[in-house]
């Protein structure tokens, strides 16, 4: 007698089931991945900000001409190349020469608004 091998549908069916149940329980996690890409992103660019203030702050030190002149948290988005990305926003905050300011970055036209800070030395 020859024996046959292979699945039955029963377990077949129960396999999908499993499936099914692991991919319902796997779901909400990925659901809120979009606002925690926008606090991502948004980090990204105040890490960027602070990044370029302290270069900034370190070329200015030596040679006046040079750099971006930092008096207010709004002017510290030209330190990026090309500039704030749009969408973003810098809460304005006027920065003495050499202390440092911690400044507000949000986001505008994105539902949830998300704000961080990231820190600027005026100079």
């Amino acid at each position: 007698m020859k024996k046959q091998s292979g699945f039955t549908l029963i377990e077949l069916v129960m396999v999908i089931v499993i499936l099914g149940i692991l991919a319902a329980a796997a779901l909400p996690k990925f659901v809120n991945l979009k606002d925690e890409a926008q606090l991502a992103a948004l980090k990204g660019v105040a890490g960027s900000i602070s990044s370029g203030n302290t270069i900034n702050y370190a070329v200015r030190s030596l040679n006046s001409a040079s750099g971006i002149a930092i008096a207010d948290c709004s002017t510290a988005g030209g330190l990026l190349e090309g500039g704030l990305p749009a969408n973003y926003a810098i809460t304005a905050a006027a920065i003495t020469a050499g202390t440092t300011a911690t400044c507000t970055l949000s986001t505008s036209g994105v539902t949830p608004a998300v704000t961080t800070t990231f820190t600027a030395t005026g100079i």
